[in-house]
């Protein structure tokens, strides 16, 4: 049996191996097992997970027999390769046609019914956007009494009906979940030309960014405002710390909401601007947006502000407690 047919076979009985396991059971040398793993890697016959020094390898999970004889309309093909992104229960990150077919094959769809399906559905969520913006103005405008924002906008929805996350929605949860500075920079690489036209249009002369609620080593907004380089002064905003921190995702009454953002963020400003563009990751609710411009305009600090969520939800209030 040749070394790479033995390598399957283990993983296969064994689920996952490291390289140091690999060279156990094959008695060859680390560098004859790596270079056979990276075969195997090339061949897309087996993946792996973890980041070095902790690396283990495993079997690619297998497509279906229809996968080589499904037949879809090349538009619809086109749709789906460029909007579509499946992340594993085991981290692999699977990309159009290849990830939708990997989806229908998991929740054990037929390809060719669900995928005119989701390409209409789709439609249905994108006729809501202009120039790549979703208008959000009349959600807060139904939600709240009093409105700090004059305008609100979002990239894209966070989840869309049957399909669940969008591809924004799932790069922005797993680079906040994953603490991946890779992924929360291709996300902010992506959204950047949207977010210069939005400058230029609005004539915005500050911008600011709404402060972490939850302690991560990694924060994303941080790391957001780092990566967009936009050069316009900052507003200052603090997240006040309190005897028992409350995450806003904890909360399921508006009221509350309300109330938490209204008590803890605190926009410490002594400038003064024309436009301020105020940036959040994902807006449910969207309290924290609208009790900060609020308080922006009661301290005379700007005479517009704008609100841009990178996601937000199609529904009126709502609780995006995943991000």
């Amino acid at each position: 049996m040749k070394t790479s047919e033995k390598i399957k076979k283990y993983l296969g009985e064994n689920q996952q191996a490291s390289v140091n396991e690999l060279v156990d059971f094959l008695r060859i040398s680390r560098v004859a097992v790596s270079k056979q793993l990276s075969n195997l890697l090339a061949q897309d016959e087996i993946a792996k997970i973890g980041k070095p020094p902790v690396v283990f390898y495993l079997l690619k999970e297998q497509e279906i027999s229809q996968g080589d004889t499904f037949e879809i309309d090349k538009n619809v093909k086109k749709i789906i390769e460029e909007n579509f992104l499946f992340i594993t229960p085991n981290g692999q990150r699977r990309e159009g046609l290849d990830g939708f077919q990997h989806w229908c094959v998991r929740t054990k769809q037929s390809i060719e019914k669900v995928a005119p399906e989701y390409v209409e559905t789709l439609k249905k969520y994108n006729s809501f956007k202009e120039r790549g913006l979703i208008d959000g103005m009349d959600k807060f405008s139904s939600t709240f009494k009093e409105l700090g924002l004059d305008k609100i906008f979002y990239l894209d929805f966070y989840s869309i009906e049957r399909f669940g996350k969008t591809r924004l929605g799932q790069i922005l949860l797993y680079a906040k979940q994953s603490q991946s500075k890779n992924l929360m920079r291709e996300l902010s690489d992506d959204i950047k030309p949207r977010i210069d036209e939005m400058i230029k249009k609005y004539k915005i002369d500050g911008i600011g960014f709404i402060p972490p609620t939850v302690k991560r080593e990694v924060q994303f907004m941080r790391e957001l405002e780092k990566n967009l380089k936009e050069k316009l002064r900052r507003v200052s905003i603090v997240k006040v710390k309190s005897e028992i921190m409350v995450p806003q995702k904890t909360l399921t009454k508006l009221n509350d909401r309300i109330e938490n953002a209204r008590n803890t963020i605190i926009v410490d400003e002594r400038g003064s601007f024309e436009n301020i563009l105020l940036i959040d990751d994902a807006v449910g609710s969207g309290a924290t947006l609208n009790e900060t411009a609020l308080q922006i305009k009661q301290k005379k600090i700007a005479k517009n502000v704008i609100g841009l969520a990178i996601t937000g939800s199609f529904k009126g209030f709502d609780v995006i407690s995943e991000v």
